[in-house]
């Protein structure tokens, strides 16, 4: 079956399909990974977008159910060189097509992906749309005018309910807008007691499960979509650690005072080379993201930069003066390098012991008896609560 992609400049691409049928429109990016299909696939943080593949040959090892980094992809379209239907591995459960059936995504291959990248590298990344109708050319773009880009996609892909991944050592908020699941794996194999929650939680309802430090996830879309993110974040700066990456990082900027913008074509993929500014030393590092953190947005903030791309100089890393406070911009969870970053994690927890040692917690009933002794409120106790504090 013949598959289509017109994106909004009038280019159009003509190929096979595989995959699901049917119109879908997205933005239309590109990633340079040469592995990790699979990864790119169920990333959240592809949400609403059009996925393009530079490396040519795509599903010769399949799918497996190890490899899924949330419960099921949300693009909006894959673009192929060329496609393997009969994948080759040993840990190969099922292809790439049964996938793309499975989950109602367009697949195209065939086309001549290169030029298209260097087409959107040239112009940026453009609204597409992807179909396997016969519908004219002048009938797609019209569709595709009338077709705004999503602007709700965090919400699309967060969890809907709090749910808990228990350990022994320090409690994690993970505040999930788009989570990837390398990033829970990350900190339950350090010991952490972690509770998932959903992006709309308030500083309120944080508050009441007692973290020892909150950790930011990734996430799709605009950091500016979800303002009630930056005012949670806002609130709770310096009360606890927070760790912030990707989508996290922008939004702990935003909360900062600093400012967003976006970028011309992004950066997608697993080879993105990462200066840390402290030490000199250049990581290999897994991005995707389509905005960044204005460079000049910083000044008159209490932030500082911590590391830069190396290709383009952007800030790819932000740490707080003042509180107990950092993010990057790239995934420390993906291993490219293969485990370069996943030091940050280790950062973070140590963040969190050095927070508490500097800033003992009274017990609790030492809490009640000092607030009733005040005369304050702040602390909420039944009467036997009260009645055993006073003892």
């Amino acid at each position: 079956m013949q598959a289509r992609l017109l994106l909004e400049d009038g280019t159009l691409f003509t190929g096979k399909a595989f995959g699901s049928t049917g119109d879908s429109v997205g933005e239309v990016v590109f990633n340079t990974g040469i592995t990790g299909y699979q990864e790119v696939l169920s990333d959240p943080s592809y949400c609403g977008q059009i996925v393009t593949m530079t490396y040519p040959l795509i599903g010769n090892y399949g799918i497996t159910r190890d490899d899924f980094e949330s419960i099921r992809p949300f693009i909006h379209g894959f673009v192929v060189r060329e496609h393997e239907m009969v994948p080759s591995n040993w840990r190969a459960e099922y292809s790439l097509d049964s996938l793309l059936k499975e989950y109602g995504i367009i697949g195209i291959s065939g086309i001549d992906t290169r030029m298209l990248t260097r087409r959107i590298r040239h112009h940026g990344v453009m609204k597409g749309i992807l179909t396997t109708s016969e519908k004219r050319v002048e009938e797609l773009l019209e569709q595709l005018k009338a077709s705004p880009l999503m602007t709700d996609q965090v919400s699309r892909v967060s969890t809907k309910s709090v749910f808990s991944a228990p350990g022994t050592k320090e409690r994690v908020v993970l505040v999930d807008f788009g989570s990837k699941s390398g990033i829970l794996r990350d900190l339950t194999k350090r010991g952490c007691d972690v509770v998932v929650v959903p992006q709309d939680t308030t500083a309120d309802q944080i508050r009441r499960l007692a973290p020892d430090g909150i950790l930011l996830s990734n996430g799709p879309g605009d950091p500016k979509d979800v303002p009630h993110a930056a005012n949670m974040i806002a609130e709770l700066l310096g009360e606890f650690p927070i760790f912030g990456i990707c989508l996290g990082h922008q939004l702990f900027a935003l909360a900062s005072g600093a400012d967003t913008e976006k970028l011309k074509f992004g950066h997608r993929g697993g080879n993105h080379p990462v200066k840390d500014l402290a030490t000199g030393r250049c990581y290999i590092t897994s991005q995707n993201h389509g905005y960044t953190v204005n460079e000049e947005s910083i000044a008159g903030t209490d932030l500082e930069v911590t590391h830069i791309n190396n290709n383009d100089k952007t800030i790819e890393g932000l740490r707080h003066k003042k509180y107990p406070a950092f993010s990057v911009q790239y995934h420390p969870e993906a291993a490219p390098g293969p485990f370069d970053s996943s030091y940050l994690f280790d950062d973070f927890l140590q963040l969190i012991r050095d927070h508490k040692q500097n800033n003992p917690q009274l017990p609790r009933q030492a809490q009640i008896a000092a607030a009733y002794k005040a005369g304050s409120t702040a602390v909420s106790a039944s009467k036997g609560e009260l009645h055993y504090a006073e003892k």
